[in-house]
């Protein structure tokens, strides 16, 4: 790893030398400047992670070299050091945007630990300008479209962002409960603080646990050192549980406590530690289903429950399916390199008339791999590639059909395929697949068991 290069201005050398020698011995490495001349030169020539300058040089001061400095290396934290140091002085440098303003002679110990918390600032102001930049390319709108039933939840969520209470986000698989989420939290007043997201499918309780509340040193065999909860770095924030349908009975009752209490104990901590967060859940299951099978809390249903929002399933958003679909090109075509992508008439109609049992997960991977098969410029309907179905052009009195486009298929594999597609739109409901299918539910089980379906579901 390159080391942090120091631009050192000064125009005395034993001052100079002193600074490199310390700060070297710190694992910097260090340009050097004698005069504002030699510090523009320097700063075209190179890319330095931090300067520290003197305030009065031969052939300029500090004020007069901060600004090309600046325009040079936006965002780069600059120091200034002066024998003269008057508050007047102070908050001019500060103006032009030096990070520091230091008394000669300096304290190097002082020095290195500005320099160091200075550094640690920009790198995590690149992080946050990084992220933004990454959510502008593939976050998706998330009410893209004019359809029933997106227009609806849009009126639905502008009432519970103006509020701080719970909400539980349901839907399917792939369908953006996820996204929702992150739109409630960034329109929310708490948008500058953090969002923090854990996907409560798959993990066991003592995991669960300890990525909630945390855990002191030596609480269980492992635990080497402390570790912050997500609870306790989400303070002031958004927590988005997902699929927490899935969380462990016992981890429900801490989850609920916490919320009505304000306050919870890492694993092995005998204080409480207070947090004031937002709760946004999100499940693909009937909670109240779960409810009855003693598998989730009334109480905690009813606490998280105060505003529900239901994101639709994409096969009952067709009239906004062109519309995502030119959003998720264009984002693709940015994160490829790639020029501009269109599609043809017969693709939108393919699109359009196809279920997405996967929703916007599956439309975005559809047009992924299109976009890569495509070559120029255009994806037609043979560069659509779809996982159940083969689509037929869109009437009025369309039946929905399923058919396989692998006839060299076992028909173990065909019946496999039809169970798994059936149970994923039956949001990952035996009961209701197996009325669907006509049999009893314990012959689906037997079935699913026997091929290894796994009925378990990943989070939107």
């Amino acid at each position: 790893m390159p080391k942090t290069e120091v631009l050192l201005v000064d125009d005395e050398p034993q001052i100079r030398s002193t600074l490199r020698r310390f700060l070297e011995s710190r694992g910097y490495q260090i340009l050097e400047a004698d005069s504002c001349q030699a510090a523009l030169k320097i700063s075209e020539e190179s890319q330095p992670d931090a300067m520290v300058l003197d305030y009065s040089m031969p052939d300029g001061d500090a004020l007069q070299l901060l600004p090309p400095l600046q325009e040079a290396h936006p965002g780069v934290p600059i120091i200034v050091l002066t024998a003269y140091a008057t508050v007047e002085l102070a908050v001019q440098a500060m103006k032009l945007g030096a990070e520091h303003f230091l008394t000669k002679p300096v304290d190097l110990t002082t020095l290195h630990h500005i320099l160091d918390r200075a550094l640690e600032n920009q790198r995590n102001r690149l992080k946050v300008a990084a992220n933004e930049s990454r959510l502008g390319r593939e976050f998706l709108n998330t009410f893209l479209g004019s359809g029933p039933a997106i227009t609806e939840l849009a009126k639905l969520t502008e009432n519970a962002v103006r509020t701080d209470l719970p909400v539980l986000i349901q839907g399917e698989t792939g369908a953006g409960k996820g996204m929702l989420a992150m739109w409630l939290h960034h329109h929310s007043p708490r948008a500058r603080e953090a969002f923090v997201d854990l996907n409560c499918a798959g993990l066991s309780r003592e995991l669960l646990e300890s990525e909630l509340f945390g855990h002191e040193k030596g609480a269980f065999t492992g635990a080497v050192t402390t570790k912050m909860g997500l609870l306790e770095i989400a303070h002031r924030g958004t927590i988005f549980l997902d699929e927490i349908g899935d969380a462990d009975l016992m981890v429900q009752a801490k989850l609920l406590k916490v919320l009505e209490e304000r306050r919870f104990r890492r694993l092995g901590e005998v204080r409480d530690t207070h947090v004031d967060i937002r709760l946004v859940a999100a499940t693909h299951h009937n909670l109240r289903e779960l409810i009855a099978q003693k598998k989730f809390r009334d109480d905690l249903y009813f606490r998280i429950s105060t505003i529900i929002l239901k994101m639709p399933p994409l096969r009952e958003r067709r009239e906004d399916i062109a519309l995502l679909a030119k959003s998720l090109l264009h984002k693709t075509a940015l994160n490829l390199k790639h020029s501009p992508i269109e599609l043809t008439p017969e693709a939108v109609a393919a699109l359009e008339s196809y279920s997405w049992p996967g929703n916007i997960r599956e439309l975005r991977n559809v047009l992924e791999r299109a976009a890569l098969l495509s070559n120029n410029g255009k994806i037609t309907r043979q560069h659509l590639s779809f996982e159940f179905t083969t689509p037929e052009p869109r009437t009025e009195t369309t039946v929905q059909t399923w058919t396989v486009q692998n006839t060299r298929m076992r028909l173990s594999d065909v019946e496999k395929m039809y169970i798994q597609k059936v149970i994923q739109e039956e949001n990952g409901s035996v009961e209701r697949a197996a009325e669907r299918l006509g049999v009893p539910r314990s012959s689906l089980y037997k079935r699913i068991k026997a091929s290894g379906i796994l009925v378990a579901k990943a989070s939107a």
